[in-house]
């Protein structure tokens, strides 16, 4: 008995084999949501990372605002609020717990103490103040990392297949 001889693989003229078929239009769907899904993970922890880095330099900018006197960041309670917030927020983007209430909370303590520095801007803008402007900043950009980041998981959330 005779079995059937193996085809030898074509190989047409722009060096692809033509024996390999094309995918169907559902891999194809799949490939793409696999991909989509691959760029909201990637992206997701993009914007995390950059959350900790802001809360990061948030915290060492006013942590290490103390000029003397009147120019210590400890003197002022909104201050130190938004350096405990900036700590916290190192934390959470470390472990991940309580996105929401971090941002509400970065969020809050930034326009705690923007009032203060303008007040103080008005009088004086010196180091002091400059600091805590930057400060102020980096914290705003820390919230809005992590509320896009909340968007992200929203919507991943929402698009995520129970099957």
């Amino acid at each position: 008995m005779m079995s059937n001889p193996v085809e030898p693989t074509k190989i047409d003229d722009a060096g692809s084999n033509s024996n390999v078929e094309t995918p169907t239009p559902a891999v194809s769907a799949i490939n793409r949501r696999w991909k989509r899904e691959d760029l909201l993970n990637k992206g997701s922890l993009f914007l995390r990372g950059l959350a900790f880095f802001f809360s990061l330099l948030s915290f060492i900018i006013m942590a290490s605002n103390k000029h003397g006197g009147w120019k210590n960041f400890d003197r002022y309670s909104e201050y130190r609020y938004l350096v405990a917030i900036a700590a916290l927020s190192i934390l959470y983007t470390g472990g991940q717990a309580w996105r929401q209430m971090v941002a509400y909370l970065l969020i809050s303590s930034t326009s705690a103490a923007i009032p203060l520095t303008n007040n103080m801007r008005e009088g004086q803008d010196n180091i002091f103040t400059d600091a805590s402007a930057s400060a102020l900043s980096m914290s705003f950009f820390a919230f809005l990392s992590l509320a896009l980041s909340a968007m992200v998981s929203g919507y991943k959330l929402s698009t995520q297949s129970y099957i």
